[in-house]
């Protein structure tokens, strides 16, 4: 069993001493790269520093859990991580087989790791409502930062 690490402390307005991993699948990389953007800018705003912020690419969504153990086994273990994809749905199942499987797959990484981890991962029905997700407000990489971070303060 794994022991459980030391959680830092997330001051009010102080993030900087934070480390975050971000893994970005380039699958979709269009609505991806929105979504990386927005969650570099809101650890940015949140007081994270940019070298404390790691960022790993990997092909698709469902490389997103190994890109996330990678992470939580290095020597700079992050205190979160964020998980930025994107599954659009097709003429078959695949995208539900897919999505299921990163979520569970993310989930028990925190749940053995005791590390936050950012659900980033769009599940649209189209291009046009990824391509909503992914910008401006209601960019879903900019809350999966947001919720890694608020879960720092909790955990």
């Amino acid at each position: 069993m794994q022991r459980k690490r030391k959680a830092r402390t997330l001051a009010a307005n102080d993030a900087s001493k934070l480390r975050v991993g971000i893994v970005v699948a380039d699958y979709n990389g269009d609505i991806t790269g929105n979504l990386l953007v927005g969650a570099l800018e809101t650890l940015r705003a949140r007081g994270v520093r940019g070298d404390n912020v790691r960022v790993m690419h990997v092909p698709g969504s469902f490389e997103i859990p190994l890109g996330c153990l990678q992470l939580l086994a290095s020597k700079a273990k992050p205190d979160a991580i964020i998980a930025l994809g994107c599954v659009i749905k097709g003429e078959t199942k695949h995208d539900e087989y897919i999505s299921h499987a990163v979520a569970h797959a993310l989930q028990d990484l925190m749940l053995t790791h005791h590390v936050p981890i950012g659900f980033g991962v769009l599940t649209p029905n189209s291009l046009a409502q990824a391509k909503a997700r992914s910008r401006g407000k209601t960019n879903k990489g900019c809350e999966a930062a947001a919720a890694a971070l608020a879960m720092i303060a909790v955990h």
